[in-house]
């Protein structure tokens, strides 16, 4: 059989017009499972021969076959052809036209059950990729914090200054959070580690496949228990694009963080000029565009799992051709968040901070208005009447024209009798973190107790 003869063909009269097969083509962009699909073929052609489609000398040039297509794909010099549609009956036919017996090799399986073969096995390993580099990314984050663990920044909501918190404690919230998408993979993985092989086009095989055995040989933790649904399935897709959706928007608002502090406006960072971009016209223009794109980037991931849902809503069971416009959102989403990841992780380590511009935005004794509202409380007043009496001394202060913590005593009981000497022993930033120990806030000891916690499980991660 020739390469470019279509190897569905034996019932049609004509080959297909040429763009037919321009439009329906997908090796262009689905080469990228070679890997996984030789590696997928090569354990079914060892089940052939175990059940005795295969003879050993066929099965030993099958195997030579293929190893020899692989080798010469990774070397560049495999010739595709957009004749034989896509990566897995390019392989095949190459394999036939050099060795018959990988006329045999397509015994007990169809291209439905092959391809998602392929891409289970290709998305594993992807994870393990996206995973390593969380990692990364987590370990500069942690190393961060870390070495600048005195720092005290204000905290933020609605963007507006609200209370101190140490910068370490901030870097770590995204530790957590890219936590969160490691295990949102590790989770997704599970259910990519299912074998299709042997599910056949619908409804499986006649022939004594043995499943158990591929799914051995491949690595894969069982077998799928229906072949209409193993055929059809792209939940694994689905769910992957939709993980590594989220850790795209965890990245993008790590990046904007980045972004307005090494604005002139706050000034808390500098970003290493090796993760800067200039201006074509200002020559003075020291650009963030890392982070930009890192932030722009998340739009195109969070598309790709639109598109990958939109794909799959209105189709009936089982396998339709619309399924191969499944790949390219998944690849570029591989691509795309791998390449992100990696970039932040390296920008995070050539980012310096300006330590005395944080603890003059930390010292704005209105960040502590809430620490005063407390000291009330502990006096005996309600809650909400201690928040309204704050209020009315920040509306004083402001009236006055003078910080939270210059009013007197005197000025304070004006609004409260509950006023003391001591009142003003809250504008204390070292004591004011001192009292912050509860687990998971931003105090002196909890923030210690966190580093080393993050300290010892990024290194065992590191090491698996």
């Amino acid at each position: 059989m020739a390469k470019n003869e279509a190897l569905w063909g034996g019932r049609f009269k004509t080959g297909a017009a040429q763009r037919l097969r321009d439009y329906t083509e997908s090796v262009s962009f689905d080469w990228k499972l070679y890997r996984h699909d030789i590696a997928g073929s090569i354990a079914h052609a060892k089940m052939l021969g175990r059940i005795g489609v295969l003879n050993p000398r066929e099965l030993a040039d099958i195997i030579k076959g293929l190893g020899e297509i692989r080798d010469e794909i990774d070397a560049g010099k495999f010739k595709w052809s957009t004749e034989c549609e896509d990566v897995h009956m390019n392989i095949e036919a190459e394999l036939t036209r050099r060795y018959p017996a990988g006329a045999k090799l397509h015994t007990g399986r169809s291209r439905n059950d092959q391809v998602t073969t392929a891409m289970r096995l290709w998305l594993k390993d992807q994870i393990l990729e996206n995973q390593r580099a969380i990692t990364a990314a987590q370990s500069a984050l942690e190393i961060w914090a870390a070495r600048d663990f005195g720092v005290v920044i204000p905290g933020y909501t609605h963007l507006q200054r609200a209370q101190p918190v140490l910068l370490a404690h901030h870097l770590l919230a995204y530790v957590e959070m890219l936590e969160r998408d490691y295990e949102r993979l590790a989770d997704c993985a599970k259910r990519a580690d299912v074998l299709p092989l042997g599910s056949g086009a619908i409804a499986g095989s006649t022939l004594p496949l043995d499943r158990q055995y591929v799914c051995k040989l491949l690595g894969f933790s069982r077998v799928s228990e229906n072949s209409m649904d193993a055929v059809s399935d792209r939940d694994f897709v689905v769910e992957y694009n939709a993980a590594c959706a989220l850790l795209a928007v965890h990245l993008s608002r790590l990046a904007e963080d980045l972004i307005l502090w090494s604005t002139a406006e706050f000034h808390f960072i500098r970003i290493g000029d090796a993760y800067t971009t200039g201006s074509s016209l200002m020559p003075q223009k020291k650009n963030p565009d890392i982070a930009e794109l890192a932030r722009g980037k998340s739009a195109r991931v969070i598309g790709n799992l639109v598109a990958s849902l939109t794909l799959l809503k209105g189709l009936p069971m089982t396998y339709n051709r619309d399924l191969q416009e499944d790949k390219e959102p998944l690849f570029d989403t591989a691509d795309t968040v791998r390449a992100t990841v990696r970039l932040c992780a390296a920008m995070l380590r050539h980012t310096k901070v300006k330590r005395a511009v944080c603890l003059a935005a930390a010292r704005d004794p209105a960040l502590l208005a809430t620490d005063l509202a407390d000291y009330l409380v502990r006096k005996g007043l309600p809650f909400r009447h201690a928040h309204h009496a704050v209020g009315a001394a920040v509306e004083l202060a402001e009236r006055l024209g003078k910080p939270l913590d210059r009013l007197t005593v005197k000025e304070l009981q004006t609004i409260h009798k509950s006023f003391r000497a001591d009142a003003l022993r809250v504008f204390d930033l070292k004591r004011a973190f001192a009292q912050r120990n509860l687990p998971g806030a931003p105090g002196t000891k909890e923030i210690l107790k966190q580093l080393a916690r993050w300290k010892k499980s990024l290194g065992d991660l590191k090491s698996d």
